[in-house]
This record gives structure tokens, C-alpha cells and sequence, in this order.
């Protein structure tokens, strides 16, 4: 599909929308599910190309996993029911899936190649290779170990104590993974907290974790346990519709179903910053991940500061963010964002060209972007550049465009959203 028309100048967003399962979760829950002994099952699983590559990964790595009814049952031997893979595993454009696996490839007594698309190519990969270097594995790749392929001849694992020099929960997550495999207590110190699905996870398959002043230690050679896991709706896909009915005159949008890990809600705090009408309503069920619905009407916004600990809570919802500056009375800053330049494109460059296409008034900083709004946005020509997330934006940004507005390359949004506009649609009135 070279390139489609969006929806413009609607005149509001009414109704409710169930979201799809979070990626991050899904991912992990067919990681967990392999890696623990007996058969795990995973009802609303995210079947966003991302996700489906992880699957594909784990199958040649010799998992039987089975879809059945909208329901995923994975037949889990433990670390040790894995095998070397008689092709290469390609990871597509999932950064999730290379990262998390090396970690647990790298306690695996045999070898592996690891590949994916063109933007996983560009991706850099020493932050997760040289601590994984250090706990024992062998890995090399393209450009001193940077970039892919990555080949890895994993074994005997020894524990690390390591500080991340970023916030990164693909990072931390791949050494905890690692460090279920050493023979002793695996510690990381994390600069900020991210989000901690991966240790909740952990638990939740019967293993032990701890967490104190932002050390967290996990013990190696842990045995797993299959679970049932429920994945609730993805905050990053929901912040689309939350930052549309805000911005849209007229609209009242419900989203069921959304996933409320504290680690993850950063965007509803800038939605309160900036004085959204939005209403949180907590499921009370048990559940390893807290869920609830969102109630989103549009509203009278105001410019903000985005940075600091904030930052790695809401990094994905960043690009949406910034189009609701757009909207907003006054001066919005983000800052302390440059690992936006290091996802699936440079998000900072991205953002800023594709919105200026359209009108707005935005500038790209070293760490982050300055938005001044409020912007009458035009029509225009524009592109996802292959990302899901700046696609997604473009079309909600499209919604108030006086003028035509095509999108090129709008596919990339199955990555994570495989439904997105025909959720859109059946909104707009």
C-alpha cells in the first residue's frame, strides 16, 4: 500500500472502543510461557506483526505454540526445552523481540543468528550485547557488535552487577532474562524506573525478584511455572483516542480494558497537566497487571513541561504528545528524550518534519522538541518513515486538518495496531 487518504476535518469523535491487548505484555508473555515448565495460555493476545515475530521466533527455537478460539496455549520445557534453530530468527522491525531474546540466548549452550528489517538494522545493539558479553556470552555483529546480524554462542552464565547507563526497560529486561540463567544473584541499578512488566512476570510464573531504591536483584537458575495470563488493552495504542478526544470539538470517547501499570501512565499525568477531561476507572479485579476504563471528553488544553523521570513512562506517546501541544494554549517543552532518536526512526526529526507538513509550529531540540500552539493544521502530504507510532499520529492529526491529507507507508501501523482505523472510523461523526 503506497499511500492512503485519512479522515479530515471531522466534526466529533463519539463511542467506545476496546483496546488491543499491550504489546509489551504479549511479548512477554510467549517469553515467559516457553521458558516455563508446563503449558501457559494468553487470552487477548496482541496479533500485531511485532508480537507474531516473536512467536515465529520462539517456534523455530523448538516451542510448540498453538492459537486456538483467540487464545494462545504454549507448551513450556523450561530454558532447557530450548534448541539451537536450524534458520536464522528474524525478528522483523520488533526492537522487543531482539533485545529481550538475546538475553535469553545468551545462557543457551548453543548458537544463534539474529536478524530483522531494514530499521532494526539501524538500531543500536552494543548496550545490550556488552553487558551480556560481560555475564559470559559470545556474541559478535556487524560494525563491533553493534549492529545486525548478531551471532550468539550463549553458555555458562555468570552474575553481573550492572547500572544501566540509560533507562531502558528492553535492556533491563534482557539482563533479568540472562540473569534467570546465572549461577548466583544478578543485581541492576536503573537511572529511572521503567516499566517493569518483565519483573511482574517474574512473579507471576513463580519466580522471585526484588526491587529496593531502583536495585533490583534477580537469582539465577530459577525455576518457572506455566501461568494463565489475561493481557489487558496497551496504554501506547489507547493515548491515540485519548489525545483525539481531547482534541476533537464534541467528543466523549470510552476505551475499555487499558492497561494502568504505574510504570506505564505517564501520559495520563500529562493529560491532567494540561487539563484534559478525563476520567480513570479502576478495574478492582486481582490481577498481576492493573487495568480499568478511560472516559475522555474533549477538552481545553494548556502547554506543559514533559521531562525527567516522566520521560520513561510515556517515551512510546511521545509523538502523540506532541500533536496535542499543538492544541493546547501556550509553550510546550519536552526535553530529556533522546533515546527517541534511537527508535524505530530519529522520533525528534520525525515528529517535527511531519507536523510542520501540516502546519504546526514545532522545533526539534538535542534532547526533546518545543511545541506553540494552538495551530490551525492544513492539509498535506505525509509519512509514517515505517513507524507505526508516528502513522497513528498523522491520522489523529488529520482529524482537524482543514484539507486533504494522505499518508504514505500507513501499513507500518500493524506493527502494533492491526485494527486502528476501523476503530477510528466507526468514532467519527
Amino acid at each position: 500500500m503506497a499511500s492512503i487518504k485519512l479522515k479530515t476535518n471531522v466534526n466529533k469523535l463519539k463511542g467506545e472502543v476496546v483496546i488491543p491487548g499491550d504489546k509489551s505484555i504479549s511479548h512477554r508473555s510467549v517469553m515467559f510461557g516457553a521458558i516455563a515448565h508446563g503449558e501457559t495460555t494468553v487470552t487477548n493476545f496482541l496479533p500485531g506483526e511485532d508480537c507474531l515475530s516473536t512467536i515465529s521466533c520462539f517456534r523455530k527455537l523448538g516451542v510448540k505454540i498453538v492459537e486456538e478460539n483467540g487464545q494462545l496455549r504454549i507448551d513450556g520445557q523450561g530454558f532447557e526445552g530450548l534448541s539451537e534453530p536450524d534458520e536464522t530468527l528474524d525478528v522483523g522491525n520488533s526492537g522487543t523481540t531482539i533485545r529481550l531474546l538475546m538475553g535469553i540466548l545468551a545462557g543457551r549452550p548453543f548458537f544463534s543468528t539474529l536478524v530483522g528489517d531494514q530499521s532494526i538494522g539501524k538500531r543500536p545493539m552494543t548496550r545490550v550485547t556488552e553487558p551480556l558479553k560481560q555475564m559470559g556470552a559470545v556474541i559478535d555483529a556487524r560494525k563491533n557488535g553493534t549492529y545486525t546480524p548478531i551471532a550468539i554462542r550463549g553458555g555458562r552464565l555468570t552474575p553481573i552487577h550492572y547500572q544501566l547507563p540509560v533507562a531502558s526497560a528492553q535492556v533491563k529486561s534482557a539482563l533479568l532474562l540472562a540473569g534467570l540463567q546465572a549461577e548466583g544473584e544478578t543485581t541492576i541499578l536503573e537511572p529511572a524506573a521503567t516499566r517493569d512488566h518483565t519483573e511482574r512476570m517474574i512473579r507471576q510464573f513463580g519466580g522471585e525478584i526484588h526491587r529496593k531504591n531502583g536495585l533490583i536483584t534477580v537469582k539465577g537458575e530459577q525455576r518457572l511455572t506455566a501461568s494463565a495470563i489475561h493481557v489487558p488493552g496497551d496504554i501506547s495504542s489507547a493515548a491515540f483516542f485519548l489525545v483525539a478526544g481531547a482534541i476533537v470539538p464534541g467528543s466523549e470517547i470510552v476505551l475499555k480494558n487499558v492497561g494502568l501499570n504505574p510504570t506505564r501512565t505517564g501520559i495520563l499525568e500529562v493529560l491532567e497537566k494540561m487539563g484534559a477531561n478525563l476520567t480513570v476507572i479502576k478495574n478492582e479485579a486481582d490481577s498481576f497487571e492493573p487495568a480499568g476504563d478511560l472516559i475522555i471528553k474533549s477538552s481545553n488544553l494548556k502547554g506543559t513541561v514533559v521531562e525527567g523521570g516522566l520521560i520513561p513512562r510515556l517515551i512510546d506517546e511521545i509523538p502523540i504528545i506532541a500533536l496535542m501541544a499543538t492544541q493546547a494554549e501556550g509553550t510546550t517543552i519536552i526535553k530529556d528524550a533522546e533515546e527517541l532518536k534511537v527508535k524505530e526512526t530519529n522520533r525528534i526529526d520525525t515528529v517535527v518534519a511531519e507536523l510542520r507538513k501540516l502546519g504546526a509550529s514545532i522545533e526539534a531540540t538535542p534532547d526533546g522538541m518545543i511545541i506553540t500552539g494552538r495551530s490551525k493544521l492544513k492539509g498535506g502530504a505525509v509519512s509514517s518513515h515505517g513507524d507505526h507510532r508516528i502513522g497513528m499520529m498523522l491520522a489523529i492529526a488529520a482529524l482537524l486538518s482543514d484539507g486533504g491529507v494522505h499518508l504514505e507507508q500507513p501499513e507500518s501501523i500493524a506493527v502494533s495496531y492491526p485494527n486502528f482505523f476501523s476503530h477510528l472510523n466507526r468514532l467519527i461523526h
